[in-house]
């Protein structure tokens, strides 16, 4: 697809079943965020997304994630989820969500369920043990109640029921019972391993006496009195289910029909998809002007400048991803070589002096853990950075997904060097930007590119690096991953040391094998820093807790395993000043091999 095409306009490609779905979600709730204004148009556009809390793969909505934006009411009925199919992680936590917990019945991709911290009543469904895939089950903080249903799937690796009303013994499957007694406390009626209230025993079967035999001239009394009363009963009780089911049906269909034709009159009245697609980014249009050859300068001077503006409008491209900083498009030329353009936001302000100054910089930097800058263009409405193109993917990828059958598990060899392939390029961007408080700035795992070489053969890339002079104000800083550094948090000074702390959380993320900010194993709540719960777990003792399951049994190796867990954690000491400069990072990392 042409380029400008595809920035231009949103592809209207996706599956309605699935948007219809998302919308019956928002229409039966309310919330301080705009959902009726952000939920408009196809939910998912190839791999991205640009309704609040939703993530998409190949058109699919796989993620919703809505947490703490005060969401009340009750979830829509009749299994509103089931058209969601490939679905695998659904969190609603920290709102104010009522009645019963949702139907997760045949989602077979369901990995993630976290619906802590609400108001949920009534029992567990039983069907959420047929979730053959579940990692994750958070339910703490609700109303719930009844019995614990005997969840035995092995992929189950965070589990969490505390502060509700259930009751009964808990399960004794080896799942359940691997979990700590904090998943299961502050639920007065609850009973058994792993809590340290006893069951009651059962009571004992009392056998009654074989009545003796009657005199052949006494008749025994006829019960038939008490077999109409029961009859009675039973009658009603079923006249008064046929008459629940009826009405429940009924409710169904007419919101489904009530669905389907307010879609229909939004598309009319251009407030649907068409009319969505139509007004998604107006100024690109403008950059290419037929009548004018726009050059770009290339930092590599030695190659060739193979292709100009227009040229670069007119290829074909194909969204990346989404991410803070802008749009990421795969472009391939007509000439034919394949280049990555990132679509600057948010950075209207600059001036072209600050903006060119700033692309001079990062273009000039040449380093074999970095990605290559090699053009650029400047406008008032457009600011486009064009990098070379040779990933096969990124680090978080790499670690955390496939996870399953036919995964080929990635050993510690491979992992120790990535993490030096990462510490070698921070370290030389720390080097060459000494004036640039925080050179990096957005160093996560989504942000290290991979190219394999072989099956376990991998050279890793820094990217979106040195954005941070051009972002304009501590507003969009946040959402860069030095916002999650804990001096960020208290309003303190930045430096090179907040790079320092997101390197130690990628360290924590290849060792760990979890998602930083999303699981939160045997504990009541998410960790949102990943080096807390690591912390929490080793406790000052070496524990093999901490490992990933596909590293854990390479027992010759914990010693370097120890040795690296060690410096994650001095890179991510809560206070800057503690934190080693990342030079010394990577001769401590050298020295491990």
């Amino acid at each position: 697809m042409n380029f400008v095409a595809l920035v231009s306009s949103e592809i209207d490609e996706y599956y309605p079943e699935e948007r219809e779905a998302l919308l019956k979600l928002r229409d039966s709730l309310s919330s301080n965020s705009d959902l009726h204004g952000n939920w408009t148009g196809p939910p998912c556009i190839n791999n991205s997304s640009r309704w609040a809390g939703i993530a998409c793969s190949n058109w699919h909505v796989v993620h919703i994630v809505l947490q703490g934006i005060q969401l009340a009411g009750s979830l829509p009925p009749c299994a509103f989820l089931h058209n969601i199919t490939f679905l695998s992680k659904l969190s609603l936590r920290n709102n104010t969500l009522s009645g019963p917990l949702p139907n997760l019945t045949n989602l077979v991709y369901l990995e993630y369920v976290v619906l802590s911290y609400n108001r949920f009543w009534g029992s567990i469904p039983l069907e959420y043990n047929k979730l053959s895939n579940l990692r994750v089950l958070e339910l703490q903080n609700n109303y719930l109640d009844g019995h614990i249903p005997p969840f035995d799937q092995p992929t189950l690796r965070a589990f969490n029921v505390s502060y509700n009303h259930l009751e009964g013994p808990i399960p004794q499957t080896a799942v359940l019972q691997k979990f700590p007694k904090s998943s299961y406390d502050h639920n007065s009626n609850l009973c058994g391993s792993p809590l340290e209230t006893s069951c009651p025993p059962p009571p004992p079967v009392v056998i009654a006496p074989s009545p003796s035999p009657l005199p052949p001239n006494i008749i025994p009394p006829k019960k038939k009195n008490n077999l109409q009363a029961w009859s009675f009963a039973l009658i009603v009780a079923a006249a008064a289910l046929v008459l629940f089911l009826i009405i429940f049906v009924s409710l169904c269909y007419s919101r489904k029909v009530h669905r389907k034709q307010a879609a229909k009159e939004e598309q009319q009245t251009g407030d649907g998809t068409s009319g969505w697609a139509k007004t998604k980014m107006p100024h690109l249009e403008s950059l290419g002007d037929p009548e004018k050859r726009v050059e770009l300068d290339f930092f590599d001077k030695e190659m060739p400048a193979a292709f100009d503006l227009d040229d670069l409008l007119r290829a074909s491209a194909q969204v990346l991803g989404k991410g803070k900083l802008g749009t990421t498009y795969k472009v391939t030329l007509e000439s034919g070589p394949v280049v990555v353009v990132k679509r600057l936001k948010n950075m209207n302000e600059l001036s072209k002096k600050e903006f060119t100054q700033q692309m001079q910089l990062l273009g000039n930097m040449r380093h074999e853990n970095l990605v290559q800058i090699l053009s650029f263009y400047y406008s008032k409405e457009e600011k486009l950075v064009i990098s070379k193109f040779d990933s096969s993917g990124t680090l978080f990828e790499l670690l955390h997904e496939n996870r399953g059958v036919g995964r080929v598990p990635l050993d510690w060899a491979t992992r120790l060097s990535i993490i030096k392939d990462i510490a070698k390029g921070l370290t030389f961007l720390h080097q060459s930007l000494p004036s640039h408080k925080v050179p990096h700035a957005n160093l996560k795992s989504s942000n290290v590119l991979v190219i394999q070489r072989n099956s376990q053969t991998y050279h890793l890339k820094l990217t979106d690096f040195g954005f941070l002079p051009l972002v304009p104000s501590r507003k969009y800083t946040e959402d860069l991953a030095i916002g999650k550094s804990p001096e960020f948090a208290q309003g303190k000074k930045l430096s090179q040391k907040a790079d320092v702390y997101c390197f130690g959380i990628i360290l924590l993320e290849v060792i760990t094998g979890r998602i930083p900010g999303e699981i939160s194993p045997g504990n009541d709540e998410t960790m949102d820093d990943l080096s807390n719960w690591v912390r929490m777990v080793v406790n000052n003792d070496w524990s093999t807790d901490i490992l990933d399951v596909e590293i854990l049994a390479a027992k010759e190796d914990h010693d370097e395993m120890l040795k690296l867990t060690k410096i994650a954690l001095d890179c991510t000491d809560l206070t800057p000043e503690k934190r080693p400069k990342m030079i010394q990072v990577l001769t401590s990392i050298e020295e491990i091999d």
